[in-house]
């Protein structure tokens, strides 16, 4: 199956790069995740997975196990 394009929200990451950077890693690490780019000064998360492998509740629960707030996530064309 090709993959989704998702973005959404993130709170609380702060205006440095070192929350953006360790959610990219763990993000990155979830299976199915192809790319992933988040940017704290935006405090969004854009990412590319397959969804037979993974689905926006774990991206959520992945967000969320690091402390941060995920907002609805967004399908992109």
């Amino acid at each position: 199956m090709a993959e989704l394009k998702l973005d959404f929200a993130v709170s609380g990451l702060g205006c440095g790069g070192g929350g953006a950077g360790a959610l990219e890693r763990a993000l990155a690490g979830l299976g199915g995740v192809a790319r992933v780019y988040v940017n704290p000064l935006t405090e969004r998360a854009y990412l590319e997975y397959d969804p037979a492998l993974t689905s926006p509740e774990a991206i959520q629960k992945v967000v969320e196990g690091l402390g941060y707030r995920a907002g609805p996530p967004q399908p992109k064309p």
